[in-house]
């Protein structure tokens, strides 16, 4: 049984709301970032104690998943939190 993505409702309610948003759902316009394929990007700045920024990239409805990038450039995928 696979298991299912979360939805918008469900990460915003995990992180909160973004403090900024690039693209939309239904933006046509598709971006390749941390190897996926997105239309929508939401941004949140790093928190105390936190040193990257953390990115959640959308296509459409599906979640692709969260990002953080380090000062040093560095990327790397986060789980979602419980």
């Amino acid at each position: 049984m696979s298991e299912r993505r979360p939805d918008r409702a469900h990460v915003s309610s995990l992180l909160g709301d973004p403090t900024d948003q690039i693209g939309s759902v239904n933006d046509p316009r598709v971006h390749e970032e941390h190897g996926q394929r997105w239309n929508e990007k939401w941004v949140y700045p790093p928190g105390h104690g936190e040193e990257g920024e953390r990115v959640v990239l959308w296509n459409r409805y599906d979640f692709l998943g969260v990002f953080v990038t380090l000062p040093d450039g560095s990327v790397h995928s986060e789980p979602l939190p419980e």
